[in-house]
């Protein structure tokens, strides 16, 4: 049985954004998500789906391995 480590990109997506001198509405409009999705995946208060985190990426042009966290 497989099972889903919790995948944290809050951070790693924060500096990216910040990086881009975007804000957190930039960043929605570019990924097609909404403003207070990004905002709850900055703060890591949800856990993105990989259709989001694909999303996110392509829209900051990073490779989706590139924004999950290690521990």
């Amino acid at each position: 049985m497989a099972i889903m480590a919790d995948v944290k990109i809050g951070t790693r997506v924060k500096e990216e954004r910040v990086k881009r001198f975007w804000t957190q509405d930039k960043l929605a409009q570019e990924a097609d998500l909404s403003s207070r999705q990004v905002v709850r995946i900055e703060a890591n208060e949800v856990k993105p789906r990989f259709s989001t985190i694909l999303k996110i990426a392509e829209a900051l042009g990073v490779d989706p391995n590139e924004l999950v966290e290690r521990n």
